[in-house]
């Protein structure tokens, strides 16, 4: 596989994006029978808020946007898959093209619009799946057509939907795919939400968050949602600073190695602030085991990624998880518990 995968990203690349992500995903569903067995270590296994995680690296919330392809990503060896963005009604999505690689930056830009077949499909999808290794996350949003002020309705009526089926939940807030939804990043909207979720669920709860609010307010906003009922904080999301990336179109969100040092330098902040008092998760420009490793040590409990996924190909997961397993022991750790933090 090591050899295959540049080859049939050759391919795959000479397809328009969403064409190859509709490829893929056929094709992990097929090849999943003829995986080898996911990469286990001891050292990598550790228990958060009650989930048994297998290792600290998972996959963030877009790639299985439908629940389609739990199975073949939990046999990649993923220690956690976030299935998602979800919305009560179905919708398309905005207009195509809405979907660019920049390869040589090993960047995308994206602006899907929460694209997706509804809430009520991915719980059906989640109930059939069998028994996982990895841990399930479902991330949650409004409907594109649902103003703002009927914003809460959406996030409680697809929580609701969904609370038997994933280990953890997810509000994102922070696309900027959808029109205005950014603006629902604020203390008062938060308080609401969190106390909402809370009042229906003690599973564990999320806020995804850009990285491109002014640093006061963005830990405003953290400090809102903990204080309601959060357990965690997922920091970040896609930017819009499109000077990060030549040739960025003027529309949707950056994801990829330009947002690595912008991305680390948000979750950062939030560490300083909240490591002890929060659950973190870091993502945004993680590609190698060294920058994951990097973002545990700044306080992150566990690690996303999804460009790189997209980039390196199948194998990455096991090859940082590898490669995590020998820093640990390069550092004289002997569990990846002990490395949260200590940076």
């Amino acid at each position: 596989m090591v050899k295959f995968y540049p080859l049939a990203k050759k391919l795959l690349f000479q397809l328009e994006p969403e064409s190859a992500h509709a490829l893929a995903e056929q094709a992990l569903k097929f090849l999943r029978w003829w995986l080898p067995p996911p990469y286990q270590h001891p050292m990598l296994k550790n228990t958060i808020l009650g989930m048994e995680m297998p290792n600290p690296l998972c996959l963030a919330a877009g790639f299985d946007k439908n629940a389609t392809m739990l199975a073949g990503l939990n046999q990649l060896g993923f220690g956690g898959v976030e299935v998602g963005t979800a919305t009560p009604k179905p919708q398309y999505g905005n207009p195509k093209p809405r979907l660019f690689r920049f390869p040589k930056q090993e960047s995308l830009q994206n602006a899907m619009g929460f694209n997706n077949k509804g809430i009520a499909r991915l719980v059906d999808r989640l109930e059939r799946v069998r028994p996982l290794a990895c841990v399930v996350g479902v991330n949650v949003g409004k409907n594109k057509d649902t103003p703002l002020e009927h914003a809460l309705k959406d996030y409680q009526q697809a929580l609701q939907a969904s609370l038997g089926v994933g280990n953890y939940y997810v509000f994102n807030l922070s696309s900027p795919n959808t029109p205005n939804l950014r603006d629902l990043q604020n203390n008062s909207f938060v308080g609401e939400l969190f106390s909402m979720a809370r009042d229906l669920t003690h599973k564990p709860l999320f806020l995804k968050v850009a990285p491109d609010l002014p640093s006061d307010a963005l830990l405003k906003v953290c400090a809102s949602a903990l204080d309601y009922g959060a357990q965690g904080i997922i920091a970040t999301n896609t930017t819009m600073d499109y000077s990060l990336l030549p040739g960025a179109k003027p529309f949707g969100g950056i994801s990829g190695q330009v947002l690595k040092t912008k991305s680390r330098e948000v979750f950062r902040h939030i560490a300083q602030a909240f490591f002890k008092k929060a659950i973190l998760v870091s993502v945004g420009g993680i590609g190698s085991a060294q920058e994951a490793y990097e973002r545990i040590k700044m306080g992150a409990h566990f690690v996303q990624i999804f460009t790189s996924f997209i980039y390196q190909g199948p194998l990455i997961c096991r090859q940082i998880n590898q490669d995590i397993v020998k820093l640990l022991q390069r550092d004289s750790l002997s569990s990846i518990r002990d490395a949260i933090g200590i940076g």
